[in-house]
């Protein structure tokens, strides 16, 4: 029986050691607090972040990285960003040097500004770089708990590990695909989380479908120019990585960064939201990230912009949309008419 680690026993994380669990692995699941490891191991289940499912038997789950990490051969890190590095860094002494590691953390390190698997590189020194892949695409957990067809992408620079974790994980209603672009897989999941705040803003003001649909084009436009500019692949934001991803976070009410956005735009403070929120709301920290890496690079983001104004400096969402809608007038795609020099017919 092929043994795997899944580290982070919240919502997504649980629900891919369920997929796992399914296909008869020994199933290691790494939780922080001892209660929810009796729950998952005496109930087989995980009411608090994945209520109404029944986890498989082949499931163990406990708080001692060095248990959960001995003789696996692939891990699966799934932990907010704000515990990625710490995480990380606590997994290093019990790591065999030929296990895969991969992680499906959408956001930044926001010290470093750094992608989750630059920190793997960072804190896993000696290990093969050539081991590590990211996890990413549109995959609601409480979807993929109930069996729900879901598409993933398996990212690596390794041809074998991306297709490694592709065969761990392919089952019958959970598909993934590869790719080599891991740059662009990580930043298209982990800047969509902010037009996903914008969508709910958008909702939360009681714009409609119009409005949407023109932020979530016009967002996919400014994740793919930072991408391209940070050496990500264009077509990887046309895929699942980056539009698909982004359509499901920005129109499912599953979306915690959706909900997070439409109570800001219902009149909510910041800190109300993530207060009543209770689990992390990635397109938060992910805004800031964005907003400085633009910034640093001088790569135009007018959406994450306003968004930074409104959750860091106080700025009204409908004053921030106001000014969006009356920039100075563009190319809808500058980038492409400059590229391949098209031209006005008359």
């Amino acid at each position: 029986m092929q043994r795997v680690a899944v580290i982070g026993a919240g919502s997504f994380g649980t629900s891919l050691a369920n997929v796992l669990g399914d296909k008869g692995y020994d199933v290691r699941l790494h939780a922080r607090r001892a209660e929810l490891v009796r729950e998952i191991n005496e109930q087989r289940t995980n009411a608090r972040y994945l209520p109404g499912v029944t986890l498989f038997p082949t499931i163990t789950a406990s708080t001692e990285l060095e248990a959960v990490l001995r003789d696996v051969e692939h891990v699966l890190i799934v932990t907010p960003s704000s515990a990625f590095r710490e995480t990380v860094r606590a997994m290093r002494p019990h790591l065999r040097p030929d296990t895969r590691v991969a992680h499906a953390t959408k956001g930044f390190d926001l010290d470093t500004k750094q992608r989750m698997t630059e920190v793997m590189a960072d804190e896993l020194t000696g290990h093969d770089p050539a081991l590590f892949a990211v996890i990413s695409g549109p995959s609601h957990a409480e979807e993929v708990s109930l069996k729900i067809p879901t598409t993933l992408v398996a990212a690596a620079h390794s041809r074998a590990t991306a297709e490694a974790f592709q065969d761990l994980l392919m089952s019958p209603y959970f598909r993934v695909y590869t790719n080599p672009d891991v740059i662009g897989t990580e930043l298209g999941g982990a800047l969509k989380n902010i037009i996903a705040l914008g969508a709910g803003i958008s909702d939360g003001l009681g714009f409609g479908d119009n409005a949407k649909a023109a932020l979530m084009t016009r967002g996919l436009t400014e994740i793919t120019r930072l991408g391209v500019h940070m050496g990500a692949a264009q077509m990887t934001f046309g895929g699942l990585a980056g539009v698909g991803d982004l359509i499901a976070t920005c129109t499912s009410k599953h979306s915690r960064n959706w909900r997070a956005g439409y109570a800001l735009g219902q009149g909510q403070s910041l800190d109300e939201v993530l207060d009543q929120m209770g689990m992390v709301v990635e397109g938060v920290r992910a805004t800031k990230a964005a907003y400085e890496i633009a910034k640093t690079r001088g790569v135009d983001m007018p959406i994450t912009c306003a968004m930074y104004q409104m959750l860091f400096e106080g700025k009204s969402p409908r004053l921030a949309v106001e000014e969006l809608m009356t920039r100075r007038r563009i190319h809808e795609m500058e980038e492409v008419a400059e590229m391949v020099s098209m031209k006005w017919e008359m």
